[in-house]
């Protein structure tokens, strides 16, 4: 529940998408990009909230272990693992992309959500941190996410880490900084970004659009 109201209450459970407010993130802005192509959104703060969704988003800017502290101490673990083998769609951006990854070796090593497996890293000595600002994805294979989304695409990324030694099979798309890093995975129902859709103006918003599609 969200400020003690029923969070779905009058609306349309099975298009809704819930965002999770990891604390550490502009969620307002995620909710506004998924209105904007006319795909209901709520930000969420209680893992019950998740019941009635048809979508969740793992959003997040920060910190790899400050994030799943906060999943933790929310209680959202377990019911996240239960939303992603019920097959429902799930999108992480930015952090929520690395929360989903097996381990980080951010400020020492710790384990993520493992949906993804692979080491979250920070990128390489020479290489100016945060990437910070416009860069392009190379499309690896289709997948709903990135329908109408051209190969070349330029998109809004601010990270300092990556994930390496990714499993081939769940590389959508990858971007060039220095090294080739994924920057677009998928397995099934679970899709993540590196980047930053809701800031990354027409081309972002067809994204949170192909999400919302996947939604409904």
């Amino acid at each position: 529940m969200l400020w003690g109201v029923p969070a779905w209450e009058g609306e349309s459970s099975n298009s809704m998408i819930a965002i999770i407010n990891s604390g550490i993130a502009n969620v307002r802005s995620v909710q506004k990009g998924f209105e904007r192509e006319g795909f209901p959104a709520r930000i969420i703060e209680d893992p019950g909230d998740l019941d009635g969704a048809g979508g969740a988003v793992l959003p997040g800017v920060g910190a790899f272990r400050r994030g799943m502290d906060y999943l933790r101490e929310k209680g959202f673990l377990e019911p996240l693992q239960r939303w992603i083998e019920s097959g429902k769609p799930l999108l992480g951006i930015c952090l929520g992309f690395q929360l989903l990854c097996a381990e980080s070796e951010e400020f020492g090593l710790h384990r993520g959500l493992n949906i993804f497996p692979g080491r979250v890293r920070r990128f390489p000595p020479g290489l100016k941190v945060p990437h910070m600002g416009w860069n392009s994805i190379r499309r690896e294979r289709k997948i709903p996410l990135l329908q109408g989304i051209p190969d070349g695409s330029y998109f809004y990324f601010v990270h300092s880490y990556f994930l390496g030694s990714p499993d081939p099979a769940v590389v959508a798309g990858t971007t060039e900084y220095g090294i080739s890093f994924p920057s677009v995975i998928c397995r099934d129902n679970v899709y993540a970004t590196q980047f930053h859709p809701e800031k990354s103006q027409r081309l972002g918003l067809r994204i949170l659009s192909n999400f919302g599609g996947l939604v409904r």
